[in-house]
């Protein structure tokens, strides 16, 4: 490795991180015999060796408060049905919103559900009948797609703009789209998932003018909503569209900000009441999802109110390492240039350069780089020659992944 690159990496990383001492994100953990998807399911054609950097979860400990959280719960010894209603609960929930965010919910449209993918399978089968439209703005979340499809749905394509290095929303196109009586829900992912969009004030502004000229409804995944870099602020769309809130399902959870995914614990916001009377016969009644599991509720309480800390030093880590790989890059494999997201913890590799198909690539990564990445052509067409490297883990094992993927590049290219 370029040692001059290096010192300029590691400078810059100490002064994002330089007043966050307590947690070390170097630490490398082994997550073998936990089940983990994420290093016990690797991408087909990996060695069991491969550095698995695809799905998005964190290679890092969860914050100390939670931990003391979960061992002190499992210390009462008995786990019993948990309440998501409690008033420690709620307040954990509608505090973080109002403390990030200036975001003030009551505790009256909260509901819980086990993961956003279940919500949004719950909410399309409410809000739409089997034959009408779910508008999507590709590339995106796959599993937005796949449960439309699964349910009877019609998945409809408000493909995003992709120029200069950045994406945007194709608003003409989305008048079109809304304006069509057999489409009758728009996807909102904000930040946008998986480009790390995050969407302006004028922009979710203008998203929501076009769907109340129509009338339709707003399904909004603001999950990664903490995840932000530095620098970017996020602005959650009930705060700039409160006039149109009787249309707008908005989707949070835990589990991306403080690593919880396995806690399977989410929070669905829902104001129009005879959505919520649905909800609760649908979802709670005829599913039986109602049931939040007590140390996922422990784990969500702790991180609401103790996590905030660890959050911070946790964003500082992962800017650092996106400055490590847009450097390294530019340095080392200049045919494979880094799309630095606004937020999330998700690296695009557009690795267009190297001149290959996607299958190409994928084997390529798989085979040549021992590198466990997600192909972006999964996400959308307008991905075709990009991986997705998830950056979340710690900056040995990223250094490490840079370096092979370096030496297949140069091999090939010898």
């Amino acid at each position: 490795m370029n040692k001059q690159v290096r010192r300029r990496s590691i400078r810059r990383a100490e002064e994002m991180e330089e007043s966050f001492m307590k947690y070390n994100f170097d630490e490398v953990i082994d997550r073998k015999g936990t089940h983990a998807v994420k290093v016990e399911r690797l991408p087909k054609g990996a060695d069991k060796d491969s550095l698995s950097l695809w799905i998005a979860d964190m290679d890092f400990a969860c914050a100390e408060p939670i931990l003391k959280a979960l061992h002190e719960r499992i210390d009462r010894k008995i786990f019993g049905y948990t309440m998501y209603d409690a008033d420690e609960c709620m307040d954990a929930v509608t505090g973080w919103m109002k403390k990030r965010y200036g975001w003030n919910e009551s505790r009256e449209n909260l509901f819980f559900c086990p993961g956003i993918v279940a919500a949004y399978a719950a909410l399309i089968n409410l809000l739409t009948e089997p034959g009408d439209g779910i508008v999507l703005q590709r590339p995106i979340y796959y599993p937005f797609t796949n449960k439309a499809n699964s349910n009877g749905r019609i998945p409809v394509d408000n493909a995003l703009i992709y120029e200069n290095g950045a994406y945007r929303i194709d608003f003409e196109d989305l008048d079109k789209k809304m304006a069509d009586p057999a489409n009758k829900v728009l996807v909102v992912c904000s930040p946008h998932n998986p480009t790390g969009r995050v969407w302006t004030e004028d922009e979710l502004k203008k998203t929501v003018e076009i769907c109340k000229k129509y009338d339709k409804w707003i399904i909004c995944d603001e999950i990664h909503c903490d995840l932000i870099r530095r620098g970017v602020t996020f602005i959650p769309i009930m705060n700039v569209a409160p006039e149109y809130a009787d249309r707008i399902v908005v989707c949070t959870a835990p589990s991306k900000t403080f690593n919880l995914a396995g806690m399977k614990t989410s929070n669905i916001v829902i104001h129009n009441k005879e959505l919520q009377k649905k909800w609760k016969d649908y979802v709670n009644g005829s599913l039986s999802m109602d049931g939040a599991s007590a140390l996922g509720m422990t784990a969500m309480i702790a991180a609401y109110t103790e996590g905030e800390e660890w959050l911070e030093q946790l964003l500082g880590y992962i800017g650092g390492n996106f400055e490590f790989i847009k450097d390294y890059c530019a340095a080392n494999i200049p045919q494979v240039k880094p799309n630095v997201p606004d937020a999330t913890y998700l690296v695009w590799l557009d690795c267009r350069g190297l001149g290959m198909g996607n299958e190409e690539l994928r084997d390529f990564m798989i085979r040549k780089a021992g590198l466990g990445l997600n192909e972006g052509w999964s996400f959308g067409r307008s991905l075709s020659g990009f991986m997705r490297l998830n950056a979340a883990c710690p900056r040995p094992v990223l250094e490490k992944a840079m370096e092979q993927l370096k030496h297949a590049v140069d091999a090939r290219n010898a």
